[in-house]
């Protein structure tokens, strides 16, 4: 089993722009709820099916397994709640670490955020100047909630 240890936030600013390869994504959920997700991604010219118990702090177990890209397609299409979360990834390497910025589309368009994977809970990380205020735990902001409720319904109190 592999474990999650993750940590997410909002952009300060728009500083990060330009500084990682841009990765567009597709996902949906075949499960979830809060006690377990099961998710279908199209990453690039990748796929991959990811199972992710319920958090326990900032921790959770994950198991990914890539599958051909022609199945995760027939998942998002057919079985998988709609509508899909569609983003763009920006991989970016800063301190030691590898920070992945989300900037959404569709109905969750405006909504950008930060995510760094630590080793540990109390792991040290130096945060960019371009990352703002930690939304880790707020579940608006899980990706498994966008599709039931969309950024766009709850920014403006957000």
């Amino acid at each position: 089993m592999g474990i999650e240890i993750e940590r997410k936030f909002l952009l300060a600013n728009d500083d990060w722009r330009g500084l990682g390869q841009p990765t567009l994504m597709r996902q949906g959920y075949l499960v979830a709820d809060p006690v377990r997700t099961v998710r279908v991604r199209i990453e690039g010219e990748r796929a991959v099916i990811t199972i992710k118990s319920k958090s326990t702090g900032i921790s959770r177990g994950e198991w990914e397994y890539e599958i051909p890209v022609s199945d995760a397609s027939e998942l998002l299409a057919r079985l998988c709640e709609q509508p899909l979360v569609e983003k763009t990834r920006h991989r970016i390497e800063h301190a030691g670490h590898t920070w992945e910025v989300d900037e959404f589309h569709g109905d969750n368009a405006g909504l950008v955020v930060a995510e760094i994977e630590l080793d540990s809970e109390d792991e040290a990380f130096e945060t960019p100047a371009w990352v703002g205020r930690e939304v880790t735990g707020d579940k608006r902001y899980y990706n498994s909630s966008l599709i039931r409720l969309p950024y766009s319904d709850w920014k403006d109190s957000a």
